[in-house]
């Protein structure tokens, strides 16, 4: 542990406490949102915060240590979303019994090896290329940013141009202080009120009934797996890490079966945060770059432990900034992942379609983009390699002559 310790630097420090600081600013008013649609109180909110913020935590702190992998875990920032529409009618006891059911689906499915089995016949080039669908919309963000906040944007941007040549495992660190310095100093940070609080998880026993299981569980834990769990391996794969897909699966979904009772609504394989720990800016030395994954688990842990204090000191920084400082740190991965979705020739119009239908945020059924570009791209592929569109636009030539 203390060679561990010793291992650190400041880049590793800096990309793990952006990747959390991305994590929490991105998906906390859902959070919010989905606790008072169950109808659960201010400390139950704080319990459903505590318990994710804790599962993820020791979830990505101990799958980066076995596996010397950068493997992030998050909370279901989809399901979240999905909580907050079909929630409705439902106690806050039947809304847990969900939980538990999605998170045991999720267990069986990681652990018996059925989505392992899925990713391992998914072309490289479509994972490549669903991931850059996905960053594409953050780096946008990053220039829509500009014009509303050019002070602040620009000058993160500045910093950016000057130091990644000079220091560039540092800069993403050094370009969030700028941020920082130039929000304090133009007054930009928002009115929230900083709270002090620890860790408190509330306990409600579950009910279970089969409106909640048809009407949450199971599109919780469909939305999981496709927008969450999908993403996720895709951008460990698409880094050229190749860990063992169950057991990252399997344990995500037991912690969540755990935490379920506490607010733990669902836990998964992160992808946007995690490529935050996966490129140069982490460590020029792959076989490094779990360190700061690592120190994304213990920022994890240290928020759960402060409990509403770290969240409301997260909700006082402009969405300008968080917005910025996540399109720069996203660029080099960015750009890898469509270098790798359209390298190969034979494999590039499907890539493309899966990397459109991404981008485009394309969503049915309360499933996200994600799962439908890749499904696009599948088909596209399986079309042009057996000679189905050609046959089909001669029939109908045929048939028109």
């Amino acid at each position: 542990m203390f060679s561990l310790i010793r291992s650190l630097r400041l880049h590793h420090v800096s990309s793990g406490l952006v990747a959390v600081l991305v994590g929490y600013t991105s998906s906390a008013a859902l959070i919010f949102q989905a606790a008072q649609q169950a109808g659960a109180s201010p400390a139950q909110l704080g319990s459903w915060l505590g318990a994710l913020g804790l599962g993820t935590g020791l979830t990505t702190l101990g799958l980066s240590l076995r596996y010397r992998t950068p493997i992030l875990t998050a909370w279901s920032t989809p399901g979240a979303a999905l909580l907050i529409s079909s929630l409705a009618g439902l106690s806050l006891a039947e809304a847990v019994g969900a939980f538990i059911v999605s998170s045991a689906l999720i267990t069986l499915v990681g652990f018996s090896g059925l989505f392992a089995r899925l990713m391992h016949r998914l072309p490289q080039s479509l994972a490549a290329a669903m991931l850059g669908g996905v960053l594409l919309g953050f780096c946008l963000e990053l220039f829509r940013a500009l014009p509303q906040a050019p002070w602040l944007v620009g000058s993160m941007l500045l910093g950016y141009w000057l130091l990644k040549p000079r220091l560039p495992r540092y800069a993403i660190g050094l370009v969030l202080l700028i941020g920082l310095a130039v929000a304090l100093g133009q007054g930009d940070l928002n009115g929230a009120e900083l709270t002090l609080g620890g860790l408190h998880l509330e306990w409600v026993s579950p009910a279970f009934s089969w409106h909640a299981c048809l009407g949450v569980a199971l599109p919780l834990f469909l939305v999981t797996m496709s927008s969450q769990n999908l993403p996720g391996l895709a951008t460990l794969h698409a880094h050229g890490y190749r860990p063992p897909v169950s057991p990252l699966i399997g344990w995500t979904g037991l912690a969540g079966l755990l935490l379920a009772p506490f607010g733990g609504f669902a836990l998964n394989l992160a992808a946007i945060t995690a490529a935050l720990c996966m490129g140069k800016e982490a460590d020029p030395e792959p076989n490094r770059r779990y360190l700061a994954a690592c120190c994304a688990g213990v920022f994890y842990l240290l928020t759960a432990l402060l409990g509403s204090t770290v969240a409301s000191l997260f909700a006082l920084l402009p969405h300008e900034l968080i917005v910025a400082i996540a399109g720069l740190a996203l660029l080099g991965t960015l750009g890898g992942s469509l270098k790798q979705a359209l390298e190969v020739e034979s494999e590039r119009e499907a890539a493309l379609i899966t990397l459109l239908v991404t981008a485009a945020g394309v969503s049915f059924f309360g499933i996200g983009a994600p799962f439908w570009g890749l499904l696009a791209g599948v088909l596209t592929g399986l079309c042009a390699k057996r000679g189905w569109l050609p046959r089909l636009t001669r029939a109908r030539a045929a048939q028109a002559s």
